[in-house]
């Protein structure tokens, strides 16, 4: 599933990267968490966070994810965009709350990594 296709079906915005990447989502991990998020060892996936802050950029990093979307209409800062930018990671911000969000996602295909 592409970038443009996620936030469509969670009414999100794109605050940092580009919407229209040809980059590929297959999985959805949804996590406040990020002790979870560092024991996940798999491409094409799009993390689904309501943790807003730098160390949510940092665990990506640390965990070579390219796509981060933020529910609970949780807005990255200027300081997370910007570390964002240096990492290649796309960051999306929707209204939607997790459950409805990750529930929008698999309907349409995504597939969880457990």
């Amino acid at each position: 599933m592409k970038i443009k296709r996620i936030m469509e079906l969670t009414a999100a915005a794109c605050s940092c990267g580009d919407a229209d990447a040809p980059q590929e989502i297959r999985y959805g991990f949804a996590a406040d968490l990020m002790s979870d998020v560092l024991k996940i060892e798999t491409d094409e996936l799009l993390l689904v966070t309501g943790l807003c802050n730098i160390q949510t950029i940092r665990t990506a990093e640390i965990s070579d994810l390219k796509s981060i979307l933020f529910v609970r209409d949780k807005k990255a800062t200027p300081e997370m965009i910007a570390l964002a930018e240096q990492n290649g990671i796309v960051l999306l911000e929707s209204p939607y709350s997790m459950f409805r969000a990750v529930g929008q996602l698999a309907r349409a295909g995504i597939e969880p990594i457990f």
